[in-house]
């Protein structure tokens, strides 16, 4: 739902107030803090991994300071040629806009361990998509939290002219249908096979679809 991305965009702005005593960061394959980077080149492959914090201690999951740092990234290293990938998720719509910029570059996708959730929406921003042996790729649909959807329509409700919780239900039934349609248009323009796109709404919240590596090259989702 979109009230996820408010989530994430209020929690990115946190992190950066957490943050703002840190050294400033620029785009390099060796950040000036401890610990492994978030973004990292190696070679000709930009490697995102969000099981590392990141200079702003991050959690660990896709956020918008990612999409910023991605597009910085990209511009600092013109030899990059493939973006290499190991997440289990998180922001739907920062997923979607690092794919934009993904593709806006014309690079390959990989996925070095996992890439599972939103990060399936990164991946698809590849002109060229694999995985390495052992790797696995996850679908889930998404979800949005009652304490979120609360704050959601206590800060939103009087802007957006819900005089009662029922307006705001109807604006939700209609705003899911928008999201379901634009995660499966995306699929399908991607080059991914509708039937499968579908399918990848079957896994409930709480758990996770791992299609075999077969399945995923006879879907489109692999390109080889």
């Amino acid at each position: 739902m979109r009230g996820v991305a408010w989530a994430t965009v209020i929690g990115a702005g946190l992190a950066l107030v957490l943050g703002q005593d840190a050294p400033a960061q620029t785009a390099t394959s060796t950040e000036t803090f401890e610990g492994p980077a978030r973004f990292s080149v190696q070679g000709t492959a930009l490697v995102y991994n969000t099981a590392n914090p990141g200079a702003f201690d991050r959690e660990d999951s896709i956020v918008y300071d990612d999409v910023d740092q991605l597009r910085e990234m990209l511009r600092a290293h013109p030899e990059v040629t493939e973006v290499q990938l190991n997440s289990e998720g998180g922001g739907y719509f920062a997923g979607f806009d690092m794919a934009r910029i993904i593709q806006d570059f014309e690079l390959d996708t990989v996925v070095r361990d996992e890439c599972s959730s939103s990060c399936t929406y990164v991946f698809l921003g590849g002109a060229g998509r694999r995985m390495m042996r052992g790797a696995r790729i996850g679908f889930h649909h998404t979800s949005w939290g009652a304490a979120n959807i609360e704050s959601f329509y206590g800060d939103r409700a009087e802007a957006n002219g819900w005089d009662t919780p029922f307006d705001f239900a109807s604006w939700v039934y209609e705003d899911t249908q928008t999201e379901v349609y634009d995660r499966l248009s995306f699929m399908v323009n991607r080059g991914v096979d509708a039937t499968f796109a579908i399918e990848t709404l079957r896994a409930g919240t709480d758990d996770m679809w791992y299609p075999p590596r077969s399945v995923l090259l006879a879907a489109g989702f692999l390109s080889e």
